[in-house]
């Protein structure tokens, strides 16, 4: 039986269409992926997020059980601020990628994958340290989460909260929020689109009050509901990564690209960083991106080529709506990952040329 986000009747209502996600019931789309898609990059769109998993840490020496468990610095973090990381296992391949937030100097929200919400909190409590002094508390079903995106999504939350936008900083946040009469709400500055814009934890019976209100008050921006396919998209073509393609239990931090947010020199170090430190000399697959030439699409799995030999397999693909052409992210053999290399997709038996590119395939203009 699939589970049902407490937003899911206003999906409904707007007409969505459902697809099986995550043990989820989730919308896909509602008017239509490029529109959705455009709708974000040139002005601001809702993403029900509630799928996600949150988990709490609390405990006077929750900064140290967090640190041992995740490849970033956690004890330096101030209150009010958000870090991405991994939570790696022994063998140095990655568990889930997290976002951590700081509520307290004793207390933080750990915001998981919802495909991995299950196994991650078992990771957590079974790799414990500190298992007397600190606990976790899974408690993703009292919460909705909201996303509202794009270049007038501060404008539209603001009408709708005291709270001065304008002071929370990227990978910041503010809890104990007050968002469209909902109280407890934690308002953060962060997002996996690319653009400008916020993640709004609600408690679960305030979720269908706070997103009616944000769509009333972006409608001068036709602010409209974005579904998962768009969703997707709009993170490909920035190259963030997603759990299951990029990321996963076999792939380390090195092969993804990911080192930057794994610190091999913590004082205390943390689980994974042996193998991970090992690794760098054996692994010889990396992630890389890629743009096609031409209409053909490389999708998750089709193999990469050079000069007819297998190099690679693609992790995600699509054709950008922003660029009107093919983007991929695919993992390949050194030294094939190497900027302005040329790249052969096998797309059902026909061949689709691309180009390692640096950086993102989409960055925004304000």
């Amino acid at each position: 039986m699939l589970k049902r986000t407490p937003l899911f009747a206003a999906h409904e209502r707007a007409g969505a269409r459902f697809v099986p996600f995550a043990g989820y019931e989730m919308p896909v789309q509602y008017v239509g992926l490029k529109p959705e898609h455009e709708q974000v990059r040139k002005s601001v769109g809702l993403f029900d997020v509630s799928h996600m998993g949150e988990i709490f840490v609390r405990g006077a020496k929750a900064a140290e059980a967090l640190s041992w468990l995740v490849s970033n610095h956690v004890t330096d973090m101030t209150v009010g601020q958000a870090r991405y990381t991994l939570m790696c296992n022994h063998d140095g391949g990655v568990v889930d990628d997290l976002v951590i937030y700081r509520l307290a100097e004793d207390a933080f929200l750990v915001c998981v994958n919802a495909a991995n919400r299950d196994k991650d909190f078992a990771w957590m409590v079974e790799h414990n340290p500190l298992k007397d002094e600190v606990s976790f508390s899974d408690e993703s079903d009292d919460w909705a989460q909201i996303a509202i995106q794009g270049r007038h999504a501060q404008t539209t939350l603001q009408a709708l909260t005291e709270l001065k936008l304008d002071d929370v900083a990227y990978y910041h946040f503010a809890a104990d929020q007050t968002v469209a009469g909902v109280s407890g709400c934690i308002v953060a500055r962060t997002g996996y689109t690319g653009e400008d814009g916020f993640e709004v934890f609600v408690p679960a019976d305030g979720a269908e009050t706070v997103w009616n209100a944000m769509l009333e008050a972006g409608a001068e921006y036709d602010a409209m509901p974005i579904g998962l396919g768009a969703r997707d998209t709009l993170r490909l073509e920035v190259r963030y990564p997603l759990y299951g393609h990029e990321l996963g239990d076999e792939l380390s931090p090195f092969q993804g690209r990911l080192m930057w947010v794994t610190k091999l020199d913590k004082e205390g170090g943390f689980i994974g960083r042996d193998a991970i430190a090992a690794r760098k000399s054996t692994d010889d697959m990396f992630l890389c991106g890629a743009l096609l030439e031409g209409k053909r699409i490389a999708r998750e799995e089709m193999k990469v080529l050079v000069d007819g030999e297998e190099v690679g397999f693609v992790t995600s693909g699509t054709r950008s709506p922003s660029l009107g052409q093919g983007v991929v992210l695919c993992y390949v053999k050194r030294p094939f990952h190497k900027i302005g290399t040329e790249l052969t997709f096998d797309v059902r038996g026909r061949e689709a040329k691309g180009t390692v590119v640096k950086g993102p395939f989409y960055k925004r203009d304000y």
